[in-house]
């Protein structure tokens, strides 16, 4: 396959770059103690660190906003979605909404914004006895000017939901694939919200995780022309897209019309990210947790949540948290409840 197929490489630093749709990926990886009694890390090990705007990766870990407990207190969005996949650990959501939820181990959170919401992620460290290692993928996924004022919303793709696609070479090596949006084959997984880019079927928005083992062979099929398609190598030690070594840790666009070869030629396993979407071709102007479409609407945005807090905060803790002992689960706004099976 010609190099041609990959257009740009670039190194993957905390926050990686993107392509419209999409704003930005996040990969938080963090290697946290035994909790203590408040699933928080013991008050020894906080020595050191800027508590309240912790990224230091000190002792293999951060405390990112949170004092007590590890994570993202009450904060605002508008006018974009995240999606939040919990690879390893816990993940509390409280919102504005009203709304709870406790998931990680392979669920997936897709939150709609759109008007505004307030919402706070935190880390709880359920393990008293072993480590807390937590993981996940934060993407921002940007919305068309029609739709960045709907109302908040978020949908919840349980791990048991999520397809998992294996695939055997002709040596028999393995690839291990989950499918998050989109569509491969026959596979496809549950809906995104309904006011999301990525359920308009011309939108072809992708989203895949893969894990090689060494020497596997795999492809991408290939998409629309037109669409934006960039991979992640953020695991492993060598890996060859159509033809051409990709350094670790490094992102590369790629030709979305070409089938996307890829082969790991090293003696560890490899692990991607890959996000498609067709571009949703509009201004973005965005100051924070705010995007839209001009600075003016940028203005609006900070007077609405300064006058209405986007429905204010209905919890009485600044970093809320579950039972330590509280399964996997999600409360809505309406009244709705749902557990994972």
């Amino acid at each position: 396959m010609s190099k041609d197929a990959v257009l740009e490489t670039f190194p993957l630093s905390f926050q990686w770059p993107a392509a419209d749709p999409f704003l930005f990926c996040v990969h938080h990886h963090d290697a946290y103690p035994a909790g203590d009694e408040r699933m928080a890390p013991p008050i020894a090990e906080l020595a050191g660190r800027q508590l309240g705007s912790d990224f230091s990766g000190k002792d293999g870990w951060s405390m990112y906003h949170g004092g007590v407990v590890p994570g993202f207190p009450p904060h605002p969005h508008r006018g974009f979605e995240t999606i939040t996949i919990a690879r390893q650990g816990y993940i509390d959501h409280s919102d504005s909404m009203g709304a709870t939820a406790r998931f990680g181990h392979g669920d997936v959170q897709w939150m709609t914004a759109g008007s505004g919401v307030v919402h706070s992620e935190m880390f709880p460290l359920v393990e008293r006895d072993a480590p807390n290692t937590t993981e996940l993928f934060q993407i921002w996924l940007n919305l068309p000017a029609a739709s960045k004022m709907v109302e908040p919303h978020f949908t919840m793709l349980w791990a048991e939901d999520v397809p998992r696609i294996t695939h055997e070479d002709a040596a028999g090596k393995k690839t291990s694939a989950r499918l998050i949006s989109g569509a491969l084959g026959e596979h496809a997984p549950p809906a995104p919200p309904p006011d999301s880019w990525a359920s308009d079927a011309r939108a072809d928005v992708l989203i895949v995780t893969a894990r090689m083992e060494p020497g596997a062979r795999w492809s991408l099929p290939a998409a629309a022309d037109g669409v934006h398609r960039i991979l992640y190598f953020f695991e492993g030690g060598a890996l060859r897209v159509a033809g051409e070594a990709l350094s670790p840790r490094h992102g590369a666009l790629v030709d979305p019309t070409a089938e996307l070869a890829l082969e790991n030629t090293g003696d560890d396993e490899v692990e991607l990210l890959v996000l498609q979407g067709r571009p949703i071709g509009e201004p973005v102007a965005q100051h924070g947790p705010f995007v839209m479409n001009t600075q003016g609407e940028i203005r609006q945005a900070m007077l609405d949540y300064q006058r209405t807090q986007f429905g204010g905060w209905p919890f009485g803790e600044r970093e809320p948290v579950h039972e330590r002992g509280r399964g996997r689960f999600a409360a809505h706004a309406d009244g709705r409840t749902e557990e994972p099976g």
